[in-house]
Protein backbone atom coordinates (compact mmCIF):
# COMPACT_ATOMS: atom_id res chain seq x y z
CA UNK A 1 0.00 0.00 0.00
CA UNK A 2 1.61 3.20 -0.64
CA UNK A 3 1.25 6.51 0.74
CA UNK A 4 -1.96 8.50 0.17
CA UNK A 5 -1.69 11.67 -1.07
CA UNK A 6 -3.83 15.17 -0.62
CA UNK A 7 -3.99 18.27 -2.34
CA UNK A 8 -5.53 20.21 0.81
CA UNK A 9 -4.38 20.18 4.33
CA UNK A 10 -4.75 16.80 6.00
CA UNK A 11 -7.42 18.37 8.61
CA UNK A 12 -10.22 19.42 5.96
CA UNK A 13 -10.63 15.90 4.99
CA UNK A 14 -11.62 14.66 8.51
CA UNK A 15 -14.17 15.94 11.07
CA UNK A 16 -12.27 14.04 14.42
CA UNK A 17 -9.07 13.73 14.66
CA UNK A 18 -8.21 10.52 17.46
CA UNK A 19 -4.98 11.90 18.75
CA UNK A 20 -2.82 9.59 20.99
CA UNK A 21 -1.28 11.62 24.25
CA UNK A 22 1.57 9.63 25.27
CA UNK A 23 4.74 10.61 22.28
CA UNK A 24 2.50 12.37 19.91
CA UNK A 25 1.01 15.47 21.59
CA UNK A 26 3.28 15.16 24.99
CA UNK A 27 6.23 13.20 26.07
CA UNK A 28 5.91 13.32 30.01
CA UNK A 29 4.69 16.23 31.52
CA UNK A 30 6.01 18.71 28.81
CA UNK A 31 4.16 19.28 24.99
CA UNK A 32 6.00 18.14 22.27
CA UNK A 33 7.18 21.22 19.85
CA UNK A 34 4.88 22.88 17.80
CA UNK A 35 1.71 20.11 18.78
CA UNK A 36 -0.22 22.73 20.64
CA UNK A 37 0.02 25.34 17.38
CA UNK A 38 -1.09 22.57 15.19
CA UNK A 39 -3.65 21.83 16.67
CA UNK A 40 -5.11 25.26 17.33
CA UNK A 41 -5.17 25.96 13.80
CA UNK A 42 -6.56 22.15 12.58
CA UNK A 43 -9.66 23.06 15.53
CA UNK A 44 -9.95 26.78 13.36
CA UNK A 45 -10.40 25.21 10.87
CA UNK A 46 -12.99 22.60 11.99
CA UNK A 47 -11.43 19.90 13.08
CA UNK A 48 -12.68 18.19 16.27
CA UNK A 49 -10.23 16.89 18.55
CA UNK A 50 -10.70 13.54 20.55
CA UNK A 51 -7.72 12.74 22.81
CA UNK A 52 -6.96 8.85 23.31
CA UNK A 53 -5.02 7.92 26.06
CA UNK A 54 -4.15 4.13 26.71
CA UNK A 55 -3.07 5.38 30.07
CA UNK A 56 -5.55 4.93 32.73
CA UNK A 57 -3.78 6.07 35.82
CA UNK A 58 -5.36 9.72 35.87
CA UNK A 59 -9.12 11.04 35.65
CA UNK A 60 -10.14 12.35 32.04
CA UNK A 61 -10.79 15.86 33.80
CA UNK A 62 -7.27 15.93 35.29
CA UNK A 63 -5.91 15.19 31.91
CA UNK A 64 -7.96 17.58 30.20
CA UNK A 65 -6.55 20.03 32.12
CA UNK A 66 -3.21 19.63 31.61
CA UNK A 67 -3.40 19.65 28.37
CA UNK A 68 -5.10 22.97 28.18
CA UNK A 69 -2.24 23.85 30.92
CA UNK A 70 0.39 22.78 28.12
CA UNK A 71 -1.68 25.06 25.24
CA UNK A 72 -3.33 22.11 23.81
CA UNK A 73 -7.36 22.94 22.83
CA UNK A 74 -9.67 20.51 24.96
CA UNK A 75 -13.57 22.57 24.34
CA UNK A 76 -14.85 19.94 25.90
CA UNK A 77 -13.84 17.20 28.61
CA UNK A 78 -15.55 14.64 27.12
CA UNK A 79 -13.06 15.04 24.37
CA UNK A 80 -10.72 13.39 26.44
CA UNK A 81 -11.14 9.68 26.25
CA UNK A 82 -9.27 7.14 28.52
CA UNK A 83 -8.72 3.22 28.23
CA UNK A 84 -9.69 3.58 31.79
CA UNK A 85 -13.27 4.66 30.80
CA UNK A 86 -13.36 2.18 27.86
CA UNK A 87 -12.64 -0.90 30.24
CA UNK A 88 -15.22 0.37 32.90
CA UNK A 89 -17.92 0.28 30.23
CA UNK A 90 -16.89 -2.90 28.86
CA UNK A 91 -17.08 -3.86 32.60
CA UNK A 92 -20.81 -2.61 33.35
CA UNK A 93 -21.91 -4.24 30.47
CA UNK A 94 -20.75 -7.54 31.31
CA UNK A 95 -21.24 -7.11 35.47
CA UNK A 96 -24.17 -6.77 37.34
CA UNK A 97 -24.97 -2.92 39.41
CA UNK A 98 -22.75 -2.59 41.87
CA UNK A 99 -20.24 -5.27 41.50
CA UNK A 100 -17.02 -5.22 42.85
CA UNK A 101 -14.14 -5.16 41.97
CA UNK A 102 -11.19 -5.88 42.60
CA UNK A 103 -8.57 -2.81 41.37
CA UNK A 104 -5.05 -2.56 40.46
CA UNK A 105 -4.01 0.83 39.04
CA UNK A 106 -4.58 4.97 39.58
CA UNK A 107 -7.42 6.71 40.85
CA UNK A 108 -8.13 7.27 36.91
CA UNK A 109 -9.56 3.42 36.69
CA UNK A 110 -11.10 3.73 40.05
CA UNK A 111 -13.15 7.08 39.27
CA UNK A 112 -14.09 5.36 35.60
CA UNK A 113 -15.54 2.62 37.49
CA UNK A 114 -17.06 4.27 39.97
CA UNK A 115 -19.02 5.97 37.09
CA UNK A 116 -20.52 3.03 35.83
CA UNK A 117 -21.86 2.13 38.73
CA UNK A 118 -18.94 -0.28 39.94
CA UNK A 119 -17.57 -0.55 43.33
CA UNK A 120 -13.73 -0.77 43.37
CA UNK A 121 -11.56 -2.70 46.03
CA UNK A 122 -8.11 -3.23 47.24
CA UNK A 123 -8.28 -6.89 48.00
CA UNK A 124 -9.57 -10.21 48.74
CA UNK A 125 -11.33 -8.84 51.96
CA UNK A 126 -13.63 -7.16 49.74
CA UNK A 127 -15.24 -10.02 47.78
CA UNK A 128 -14.68 -8.57 44.47
CA UNK A 129 -16.36 -10.66 41.38
CA UNK A 130 -13.66 -9.45 38.72
CA UNK A 131 -10.15 -7.68 38.92
CA UNK A 132 -9.06 -4.81 36.17
CA UNK A 133 -5.68 -3.90 35.94
CA UNK A 134 -4.28 -0.59 34.79
CA UNK A 135 -1.04 1.45 35.07
CA UNK A 136 -0.10 3.40 38.13
CA UNK A 137 3.87 4.11 38.46
CA UNK A 138 3.60 2.33 42.02
CA UNK A 139 2.26 -1.05 40.99
CA UNK A 140 4.47 -4.04 42.96
CA UNK A 141 5.01 -7.29 42.82
CA UNK A 142 2.06 -7.77 45.81
CA UNK A 143 -0.20 -6.23 43.56
CA UNK A 144 0.34 -8.48 40.26
CA UNK A 145 0.42 -10.94 43.15
CA UNK A 146 -2.97 -9.95 44.29
CA UNK A 147 -4.05 -10.06 40.69
CA UNK A 148 -2.74 -13.20 39.98
CA UNK A 149 -4.62 -15.07 42.76
CA UNK A 150 -8.08 -13.17 41.94
CA UNK A 151 -7.09 -15.11 38.46
CA UNK A 152 -6.44 -17.86 39.67
CA UNK A 153 -9.62 -18.31 41.65
CA UNK A 154 -11.63 -17.83 38.32
CA UNK A 155 -12.69 -14.05 38.34
CA UNK A 156 -12.87 -12.18 35.19
CA UNK A 157 -10.16 -10.20 34.31
CA UNK A 158 -10.00 -7.15 32.48
CA UNK A 159 -7.05 -4.71 31.45
CA UNK A 160 -7.17 -1.25 30.68
CA UNK A 161 -4.54 -1.69 27.74
CA UNK A 162 -1.43 -3.83 26.85
CA UNK A 163 1.29 -1.28 25.94
CA UNK A 164 4.71 -3.22 27.11
CA UNK A 165 6.60 0.21 27.23
CA UNK A 166 5.75 4.00 27.32
CA UNK A 167 8.09 7.07 26.53
CA UNK A 168 9.31 9.19 29.13
CA UNK A 169 11.89 12.27 29.22
CA UNK A 170 14.40 9.91 30.21
CA UNK A 171 13.56 7.50 27.57
CA UNK A 172 11.41 4.25 27.33
CA UNK A 173 9.81 2.67 30.47
CA UNK A 174 7.68 -0.49 31.02
CA UNK A 175 4.31 0.01 30.30
CA UNK A 176 0.79 -1.77 31.61
CA UNK A 177 0.96 -4.39 28.75
CA UNK A 178 4.46 -5.63 30.88
CA UNK A 179 2.85 -6.01 34.19
CA UNK A 180 -0.39 -7.33 32.84
CA UNK A 181 1.91 -10.53 31.07
CA UNK A 182 3.71 -11.17 34.42
CA UNK A 183 0.54 -12.09 35.68
CA UNK A 184 -0.43 -13.71 32.28
CA UNK A 185 3.31 -15.73 32.99
CA UNK A 186 1.66 -16.94 36.43
CA UNK A 187 -1.84 -17.88 35.60
CA UNK A 188 -1.59 -19.19 31.68
CA UNK A 189 -4.39 -16.86 31.19
CA UNK A 190 -5.00 -13.45 29.26
CA UNK A 191 -7.64 -10.49 30.17
CA UNK A 192 -10.04 -9.10 27.93
CA UNK A 193 -8.20 -5.59 26.83
CA UNK A 194 -9.99 -2.20 26.23
CA UNK A 195 -7.20 0.02 25.15
CA UNK A 196 -5.72 -0.05 21.82
CA UNK A 197 -5.25 -1.70 18.97
CA UNK A 198 -8.21 -3.41 20.83
CA UNK A 199 -11.74 -1.83 19.75
CA UNK A 200 -13.66 -0.66 22.93
CA UNK A 201 -11.38 2.55 22.89
CA UNK A 202 -11.85 3.20 19.20
CA UNK A 203 -16.15 2.86 19.49
CA UNK A 204 -15.83 5.07 23.16
CA UNK A 205 -14.23 8.15 21.11
CA UNK A 206 -16.71 7.51 17.87
CA UNK A 207 -19.58 7.50 20.48
CA UNK A 208 -18.95 10.37 22.14
CA UNK A 209 -18.07 12.56 19.43
CA UNK A 210 -20.29 10.94 16.69
CA UNK A 211 -17.12 10.97 14.24
CA UNK A 212 -18.48 9.96 11.07
CA UNK A 213 -14.61 10.85 9.19
CA UNK A 214 -12.03 10.31 11.51
CA UNK A 215 -8.33 10.10 11.51
CA UNK A 216 -6.35 8.34 14.19
CA UNK A 217 -2.83 10.36 15.01
CA UNK A 218 -0.35 8.08 16.74
CA UNK A 219 3.61 7.07 17.55
CA UNK A 220 3.35 3.56 18.31
CA UNK A 221 2.98 1.00 15.21
CA UNK A 222 1.48 -1.80 17.48
CA UNK A 223 -1.55 -0.08 19.17
CA UNK A 224 -2.25 3.24 17.26
CA UNK A 225 -1.77 2.35 13.79
CA UNK A 226 -2.45 -1.35 14.32
CA UNK A 227 -6.26 -0.80 15.61
CA UNK A 228 -7.02 2.48 13.02
CA UNK A 229 -5.98 -0.25 10.31
CA UNK A 230 -7.77 -3.01 11.87
CA UNK A 231 -10.94 -0.79 11.94
CA UNK A 232 -10.50 0.99 8.32
CA UNK A 233 -10.08 4.62 9.79
CA UNK A 234 -7.13 6.13 8.07
CA UNK A 235 -4.28 6.88 10.19
CA UNK A 236 -1.56 9.65 10.88
CA UNK A 237 1.96 8.14 12.28
CA UNK A 238 4.10 10.96 13.61
CA UNK A 239 7.90 9.98 14.86
CA UNK A 240 7.98 11.94 18.08
CA UNK A 241 7.20 9.06 20.19
CA UNK A 242 8.00 4.88 20.24
CA UNK A 243 8.11 3.98 16.47
CA UNK A 244 10.91 5.35 14.34
CA UNK A 245 10.75 5.90 10.44
CA UNK A 246 13.25 2.48 10.22
CA UNK A 247 10.39 0.46 11.62
CA UNK A 248 7.98 1.86 9.71
CA UNK A 249 10.00 1.74 6.47
CA UNK A 250 9.82 -2.27 7.56
CA UNK A 251 5.95 -2.70 7.55
CA UNK A 252 3.85 -5.57 5.16
CA UNK A 253 1.58 -3.44 3.62
CA UNK A 254 -1.20 -4.78 5.92
CA UNK A 255 0.07 -2.70 9.00
CA UNK A 256 1.26 0.56 7.13
CA UNK A 257 -0.01 3.90 8.22
CA UNK A 258 -2.09 6.43 5.58
CA UNK A 259 0.02 8.95 6.14
CA UNK A 260 3.87 9.89 7.88
CA UNK A 261 4.79 13.07 9.27
CA UNK A 262 7.25 14.26 11.87
CA UNK A 263 5.13 15.50 13.62
CA UNK A 264 1.70 17.30 13.84
CA UNK A 265 2.17 19.38 11.81
CA UNK A 266 1.69 16.90 9.13
CA UNK A 267 -2.20 17.72 10.50
CA UNK A 268 -2.34 21.03 8.87
CA UNK A 269 0.09 20.56 5.72
CA UNK A 270 -0.75 18.62 2.06
CA UNK A 271 1.16 15.37 1.86
CA UNK A 272 2.38 15.54 -2.15
CA UNK A 273 2.61 12.86 -4.19
CA UNK A 274 5.08 10.64 -4.33
CA UNK A 275 6.93 9.57 -7.51
CA UNK A 276 9.17 6.48 -7.77
CA UNK A 277 11.19 6.13 -10.51
CA UNK A 278 13.78 3.09 -10.31
CA UNK A 279 15.96 3.85 -7.56
CA UNK A 280 14.59 7.55 -7.14
CA UNK A 281 11.87 8.55 -5.07
CA UNK A 282 10.86 12.28 -5.53
CA UNK A 283 8.21 14.25 -3.33
CA UNK A 284 7.77 18.11 -3.89
CA UNK A 285 11.40 19.42 -3.11
CA UNK A 286 12.41 16.60 -1.54
CA UNK A 287 14.35 13.62 -2.97
CA UNK A 288 15.55 9.66 -2.04
CA UNK A 289 17.60 7.23 -3.58
CA UNK A 290 18.38 3.89 -3.36
CA UNK A 291 22.51 2.82 -3.47
CA UNK A 292 22.10 -0.79 -2.48
CA UNK A 293 20.71 -1.42 0.97
CA UNK A 294 20.87 2.07 1.51
CA UNK A 295 18.29 4.94 1.34
CA UNK A 296 19.62 8.19 1.67
CA UNK A 297 17.82 11.42 1.50
CA UNK A 298 19.06 13.62 -1.66
CA UNK A 299 17.21 16.77 -1.02
CA UNK A 300 15.11 18.22 1.18
CA UNK A 301 14.94 19.11 4.77
CA UNK A 302 14.73 16.21 6.76
CA UNK A 303 12.14 17.69 9.24
CA UNK A 304 9.35 18.19 6.84
CA UNK A 305 7.03 15.64 6.15
CA UNK A 306 7.91 15.94 2.09
CA UNK A 307 11.18 14.76 3.14
CA UNK A 308 9.79 11.62 5.41
CA UNK A 309 7.56 10.62 2.16
CA UNK A 310 9.93 10.20 -0.57
CA UNK A 311 12.10 8.29 1.90
CA UNK A 312 9.12 5.73 2.80
CA UNK A 313 8.08 5.88 -0.33
CA UNK A 314 10.94 4.90 -1.78
CA UNK A 315 11.83 1.86 1.13
CA UNK A 316 8.02 0.66 0.58
CA UNK A 317 8.30 0.18 -2.95
CA UNK A 318 11.57 -0.93 -3.15
CA UNK A 319 10.62 -3.87 -0.37
CA UNK A 320 7.42 -4.70 -2.63
CA UNK A 321 9.88 -5.22 -5.67
CA UNK A 322 12.61 -7.08 -3.72
CA UNK A 323 10.44 -9.14 -0.91
CA UNK A 324 9.33 -8.64 2.90
CA UNK A 325 12.99 -9.87 3.61
CA UNK A 326 14.86 -6.97 2.04
CA UNK A 327 16.94 -5.26 4.67
CA UNK A 328 17.39 -1.66 3.90
CA UNK A 329 18.47 1.57 5.96
CA UNK A 330 17.35 4.42 5.96
CA UNK A 331 20.08 7.79 6.73
CA UNK A 332 20.93 11.07 6.29
CA UNK A 333 18.22 12.46 9.61
CA UNK A 334 15.19 10.23 9.46
CA UNK A 335 15.96 6.43 10.97
CA UNK A 336 19.58 6.37 10.26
Amino acid sequence: MPLRSTDVPLCDLHDVVMLDLDGVVYVGADAVDGAATALQTAVERGLRPAYLTNNASRPATVVADHLRRIGMPVPDDADVVTSAQAVARLMAADLAPGARVLVVGGPGLRESLESEGLVPVDGPDGEPVAVVQGFHPDIGWSDLAEVAYAVGRGLPWYASNRDLSIPTPRGTAPGNGSLVQAVANATGLEPVVAGKPERPLFDESVRRTGARRPLMVGDRIDTDIDGATALDIPSLAVLTGVSDLQEIAGLDPRRRPTYVATDLRGLVETHEHVAVDGDVARCGRAAARLDGDVIRLTDGDPAETASVRALLGLAWATRDTRGSDADLRLVDGLGG
